[in-house]
């Protein structure tokens, strides 16, 4: 059983919760969690830094001031991208002034450079964190400008995996399935494939990656990154938003819609589908041979990672909205959501766990 330990983190012991909003997951590296934030009224972009054991916020840094690009979805924020950390710096991702901008700061919150990487005309928002790959750092931002790649907003983050032989950045939407050299950006290879607008952190199993979305076409398709165009299959179940996730041979997918899916990753048989209720913009986490799934009213739901059939452990709820992935760190949880307390939004950063021994 979980239990919460300490107090909600807060911007300062005693003091209201911070007024800052954003979707992006917690980050925990050492005894430290790092979290981009907005405050909209104000229109600051900020990086949050806290101490991992109490919760209490050690620094804050402001990013941008001003020119915040106020358009797009409603459930988006001006803060959905995650910290990325090599260990040394932090590197974060804003859309300002109609711009992308990455950013990097040391460990005390000293911002070190900024670049701006592109115009962006906002359609939904811009979500898209940083990855490290050695020496790099690497970002997209897809969008109806153009520029490299085509003229058409699209979302994913960039992954890299060690897959068929070799490490590719994979990147899906703008109706392309690609594959590149994620220390020269060559193209490796490219297939039309997957939709225009895609949001979800590509997946692998085997010589097998994985899209889904969204928008015009719902679908899950397994395509081989191999680079022979080969789509070993594909369905028509809608996975727009929360990631997929591979355990052991299996594909799982807790759906917009609030499904809980599993299909066998080599051939798309469907083992199982079950119903959690809600709409789920978060990812599900797994943890050990569980899933651990929370739909956007803050119910979470657990349920046991095997094709065998559908089997719902417990759920549980806390805040009234939440659309962070939350982050599993040792055998703590920590939840980024929101309560609504006489009609105001109020953001928290939950740690959840076995309290430690006094």
């Amino acid at each position: 059983k979980c239990h919460s330990i300490g107090v909600r983190l807060r911007t300062c012991c005693g003091k209201p919760p911070f007024p800052d909003g954003g979707h992006g997951s917690p980050t925990v590296v050492g005894d430290r969690i790092y979290l981009a934030t907005a405050d909209e009224e104000r229109e600051v972009q900020s990086v949050l830094c806290y101490d991992r054991g109490t919760g209490r916020e050690i620094w804050k840094t402001d990013v941008h001031v001003g020119h915040l690009t106020k358009k797009g979805n409603k459930k988006s924020t001006q803060a959905s991208a995650s910290v990325a950390c090599d260990g040394e710096r932090l590197f974060i991702n804003f859309l300002n002034n109609d711009a992308v901008f990455t950013t990097a700061l040391d460990l005390d919150g000293q911002q070190l450079w900024q670049t701006r990487i592109t115009d962006y005309v906002v359609h939904q928002g811009y979500g898209s964190s940083p990855a490290i790959y050695g020496p790099l750092v690497l970002v997209t931002a897809d969008n109806k400008g153009g520029h490299d790649r085509p003229a058409t907003p699209n979302y994913p983050s960039p992954i890299i995996h060690d897959v068929a032989g070799r490490t590719q950045l994979l990147l899906t939407g703008c109706d392309l399935v690609s594959s590149f050299d994620p220390l020269s950006g060559n193209l490796l290879w490219e297939i039309e494939g997957a939709t225009t607008e895609c949001v979800t952190s590509t997946v692998v199993c085997g010589d097998l990656m994985f899209t889904s979305g969204g928008y015009p076409k719902n679908h899950i398709a397994a395509v081989r990154a191999d680079g022979s165009g080969d789509i070993a299959w594909e369905i028509g179940t809608r996975n727009y938003v929360p990631s997929l996730l591979v355990y052991d041979g299996y594909l799982y997918a807790s759906t917009d819609a609030g499904v809980a899916m599993c299909w066998r990753c080599n051939d798309g048989a469907e083992m199982w589908k079950g119903r959690l209720g809600g709409t789920f913009t978060s990812s599900p986490v797994l943890v050990g041979d569980k899933i651990l799934a929370t739909n956007e009213a803050g119910e979470s739901f657990w349920f046991a990672a095997t094709p065998e059939e559908f089997k719902l452990i417990g759920k549980n709820r806390l805040g009234d909205q939440a659309f962070a992935t939350p982050t599993i760190c040792g055998n703590r949880i920590y939840h980024r959501a929101a309560e609504v307390e006489e009609g105001v939004r109020k953001e928290y950063l939950y740690c959840i766990g076995k309290r430690a021994p006094r």
